[in-house]
């Protein structure tokens, strides 16, 4: 299967790409840098729409607690920007991809039961629907209340709804510090009872997990590694001396074990948030397209018009990268229920029953 890649340098080329795809009837496999191609079922599509090529930050004010940045502006990138002002996204995104990328798959990461997702923290959005109208949803300050929050809609959408080309996230101080209490040899039950009462106590727990002893024998923290067992994790963080106190009282009241330090807690967090011991030995693209069955998908450069971006290559993802990824979710509800039926003629149903099976009453 040939697959032609369009990538745009502009919104109005995404227009003009997702415009030429409506006319043809080719559907269109979004792509940012492919960092989540594994995730959900994959695209059968002819074309590749590579909006890597939209990066940049458009603005950022710290003061005010909001970046706004072009969809194909690589997280990496971005991370560095906000820890050079002490400043991160408070949902714990995982390593890698591109901030369209991270929007549309709607991942978070440990800090996602404190902090919420990134449904919770994107403001703002625009992109070119599948009509290929260019539209704008949200703002760009935190305090937004007009219109539909359309932002929070482009979560988890995996780009099914919309071509991302520019978005609005709100930014948080990082924490000054971090610790974490390790509890040693619990089993899954004993481990679970533990962590819900670490999560009821009023110490602001940022993270919680439990690692099996295999999982935690692959760890790259030696107090976890070298535990011989299962370890379960509680996280506190915030302004160094609040962490302290808490983790003296917490500590006390689950029994831990042991308490790692700030720089072996980031990196702790940091394996648990990118979830790197799962994919350890397995194929990171496990979701490939289909490579035949019901179509014929090859597709060339010369069957696109001369208005859309030039493709960067051929095969999934464009030139010659062997790790490019699609975004891609499919979304099914369930069939209506059948109406009701009026009791026929001659029969009797009570009242009540009829109020309670159909809503109708009189």
């Amino acid at each position: 299967m040939t697959i032609t890649t369009l990538k745009p340098e502009t919104a109005a080329q995404v227009t003009d790409a997702v415009r030429w795809a409506l006319s043809a009837g080719e559907p269109l496999e979004i792509l940012g840098s492919g960092s989540r191609r594994g995730l959900g079922r994959p695209v059968q599509a002819g074309h590749v729409l590579d909006l890597s090529g939209l990066s940049g930050v458009i603005a950022y004010e710290p003061e005010e607690l909001v970046l706004t940045a072009l969809a194909g502006t690589p997280m990496d990138t971005i991370r560095v920007l906000l820890a050079d002002r002490g400043q991160h996204l408070a949902f714990e995104p995982p390593e890698g991809g591109t901030l369209g990328g991270l929007v549309a798959s709607g991942l978070a990461g440990p800090r996602r039961i404190s902090a919420g997702s990134a449904r919770d923290h994107t403001l703002g959005i625009a992109g070119v629907s599948g009509r290929a109208e260019a539209y704008k949803g949200g703002g760009k300050v935190v305090k937004n209340v007009t219109g539909y929050d359309v932002p929070k809609l482009m979560a988890g959408s995996f780009g099914t709804l919309t071509a991302l080309t520019e978005i609005t996230v709100k930014v948080l101080p990082a924490p000054e510090d971090t610790a974490t209490l390790l509890l040693f040899g619990l089993d899954d039950a004993a481990a679970v009872a533990m962590l819900d009462r670490a999560l009821r106590s009023p110490y602001e727990v940022s993270g919680a997990a439990h690692l099996p002893a295999g999982t935690a024998a692959r760890s790259g923290v030696a107090d976890v590694a070298g535990a011989g067992g299962a370890v379960t994790l509680v996280r506190l963080e915030g302004f160094g001396p609040s962490v302290a106190a808490r983790v003296t009282m917490l500590r006390e009241e689950l029994r831990a074990d042991a308490v790692l330090g700030r720089d072996e807690s980031l990196a702790l967090w940091r394996e648990v948030r990118d979830g790197g011991w799962l994919g350890a030995g397995t194929d990171p693209h496990p979701n490939p397209p289909p490579l035949g069955g019901g179509g014929d998908y090859r597709r060339s450069a010369a069957s696109a018009p001369d208005s859309l971006p030039r493709p960067a290559g051929e095969g999934r993802g464009g030139g010659n990268r062997s790790d490019t990824s699609h975004l891609w979710k499919l979304s099914v509800p369930p069939p209506p229920a059948p109406p009701p039926s009026r009791p026929s003629a001659g029969r009797s149903t009570s009242r009540s029953s009829m109020t309670g099976a159909a809503g109708w009453s009189g």
